[in-house]
């Protein structure tokens, strides 16, 4: 079973006492943003009881944890879009790779092709030669 940690804490004017399993330092941080969203509160609207500001703080943090949410999903969706073009330019570059790689063979076989014809074509000129010098 994890260690419980027990924390003293201010929020709203308050002193609290929270346990749990998380780090101190992580529970004080929980703790310092409900403080800052109660006291943005009540700084609005100094009129409110401490139950009040409590609820509308629950509804401020429940608003930034759904924006948040939906932020991650969106995340989720654009990461998912990403790697799934990332997968797509794999397989065009294996692809391409596979293209590149017969373009080349058909190069090297042209290459091949042509030495032997510039050899036929240089013996028939060598073979022209003799022939006109005989004849001179």
């Amino acid at each position: 079973m994890a260690e419980r940690n027990k924390v003293e804490v201010r929020i709203g004017g308050k002193d609290y006492t929270l346990v749990g399993v998380e780090s101190e330092e992580y529970m004080q941080k929980v703790a310092l943003y409900i403080d800052k969203k109660m006291n943005e509160i009540m700084r609005i609207n100094n009129k409110l009881s401490t139950s009040m500001a409590s609820v509308l703080s629950a509804i401020n943090v429940a608003d930034d944890y759904f924006k948040a949410y939906e932020n991650v999903i969106n995340l989720n969706k654009d990461l998912k879009a990403a790697n799934e073009e990332i997968e797509r330019l794999k397989e065009e570059n294996r692809r391409l790779t596979n293209e590149n790689a017969i373009v080349s063979n058909k190069n090297t076989n042209f290459q091949l092709e042509l030495a032997k014809r510039e050899a036929e074509l240089s013996e028939v000129r060598n073979s022209l030669d003799k022939i006109t010098n005989a004849r001179l």
